[in-house]
């Protein structure tokens, strides 16, 4: 760590900057202007392909490749000279247009260089801005969701068929196996990943007040909606048509909803493999080095999994609060949103920082088969549920209400169970099936399920 990372006041640029690294260059200010120029040459390009905007020429081969080279080559010291601008401009936008307008003095663009921002509010240019850092940032995010999915289906296959007492209330259950309980979570993540992917990011190129006033203004029989939506569909966005000053964000409040949703399903994931660990049913490496505790030597921790689940926490609070903010706006324009969006890097830095801690402590454990065949053989009263089932299927009197005098609150030996089943006037068939079950047998369609689950 070096002495800024000391320094910083977040610990995504302290601490764990080693864990979000990816989105420096996307959520940074750097990222931001970046974005910005990209989209103020895109804009611009379009303008010289449109027939009706005479005086803002067709480019040649080689002015468009200049202009590609500005709009995808933009460097940390260009972003410095940008701000450097804004000392002066006080507006983060004017300083772009000002920046490009030296890039491109004394080369073939400056002749067009008035048609930089032509007939732009910033929030034109900043919404694109936006909705591309959260296209990047969703990808990174993405990728980071989807290795912690494929481990757990893993995991998942690898265990589908060891047995495993389940626990509902707290209480011994109905038993499952180990993989399909895994499966269940990657099938969760999976189905959360897939609609975030999924979401659109919608975007405006409309003017002052969502109107195209200036574009008609100036040029009245130009097909400005047209126009607009080609150059956002370029850039990989949605066209939005109709707006105020602002994209009113519904896109990006979908984005951080479902966002928040995934992480919900890794927070709890979290929790339920801390509980195994400290059952017994999951055994965690030590690792030379490694202190568990500053004063009880023998301590191995959960704590990837506890440092997981306070990064999603901070995470599903930051993209809450944007989710519901960044939908309301005074009238036609109020500046709240601006620096609220400031922030989806903290958001989805969390929520990276969390996702590689959790990949980090499931490199970490494995089955403790011992334990979780010792929970097992000390809970035979689990096979009071399928005994009375099997008696209400013989037409039995009370099924239910004998094997709960049996076996409510005590602890039933195999002896005391098979004991109690031979007892019974059953079909040799129903009573042999059921003298052979096990707690460590009695899984049912768990191995089937989990196998089908990890490979979705």
């Amino acid at each position: 760590m070096n002495i800024d990372q000391l320094e910083a006041i977040s610990p995504l640029d302290g601490r764990y900057a080693h864990k979000c690294d990816e989105l420096r260059g996307i959520f940074s200010e750097y990222g931001l202007v970046k974005r910005r120029i990209r989209v103020e040459c895109a804009w611009l390009a379009a303008l010289c392909e449109e027939p009706g905007i005479r005086e803002c020429k067709p480019l040649a081969a080689a002015e468009k490749a200049l202009l590609d080279s500005i709009a995808g080559g933009t460097t940390v010291a260009d972003a410095a000279e940008v701000k450097e601008i804004e000392k002066t401009t006080n507006h983060d936008v004017k300083a772009v247009e000002y920046f490009l307008k030296r890039k491109m003095a004394g080369t073939p663009l400056e002749s067009r260089s008035e048609f930089i921002h032509f007939a732009c509010t910033s929030e034109d240019i900043n919404n694109m801005a936006h909705a591309l850092m959260l296209l990047d940032g969703r990808a990174a995010l993405l990728e980071a969701m989807r290795e912690v999915e494929d481990r757990i289906a893993g995991m998942a296959e690898e265990n589908a068929g060891v047995p495993m007492l389940a626990h509902t209330h707290g209480q011994s259950a109905t038993p499952t196996t180990v993989g399909k309980e895994l499966a269940v979570f990657a099938s969760r993540l999976r189905r959360q990943s897939a609609q975030i992917a999924a979401i659109e990011l919608p975007a405006k190129m409309n003017g002052a007040t969502g109107n195209y006033n200036a574009h008609l203004a100036a040029y009245p029989d130009v097909d400005w909606e047209a126009l607009s939506r080609r150059t956002i569909e370029s850039l990989g966005l949605v066209q939005n048509p109709l707006t105020t000053q602002i994209e009113p964000h519904d896109g990006i409040a979908e984005l951080f909803d479902a966002t928040a949703r995934w992480n919900d399903v890794l927070l709890d994931f979290d929790r339920d493999v801390w509980m195994y660990v400290s059952m017994g049913y999951f055994k965690q490496r030590a690792v030379a080095g490694e202190v568990g505790s500053s004063t009880m030597p023998h301590k191995v921790n959960p704590i990837d999994f506890e440092n997981s689940e306070g990064n999603l926490g901070l995470a599903n609070a930051v993209l809450g609060y944007m989710a519901r903010k960044l939908q309301i706006s005074r009238m036609q324009r109020d500046l709240t949103d601006s620096t609220t969006l400031r922030n989806m890097g903290v958001g989805f830095g969390y929520t990276l920082v969390a996702v590689r801690s959790t990949i980090k402590g499931l490199g970490r454990i494995g089955v403790n088969l011992e334990k979780l065949a010792a929970d097992l053989d000390a809970n035979w009263e689990v096979l009071a549920e399928p005994v009375q089932t099997v008696m209400r299927k013989a037409g039995m009197e009370k099924p239910y209400e004998r094997l709960k005098e049996l076996t409510r609150g005590r602890r039933v030996t195999a002896e005391t169970m098979r004991g109690f089943i031979e007892g019974l006037p059953l079909a040799e068939e129903d009573k042999a099936r059921l003298a052979a079950l096990t707690p460590a047998t009695y899984t049912g369609l768990a191995e089937k399920l989990a196998r089908k689950g990890a490979r979705r």
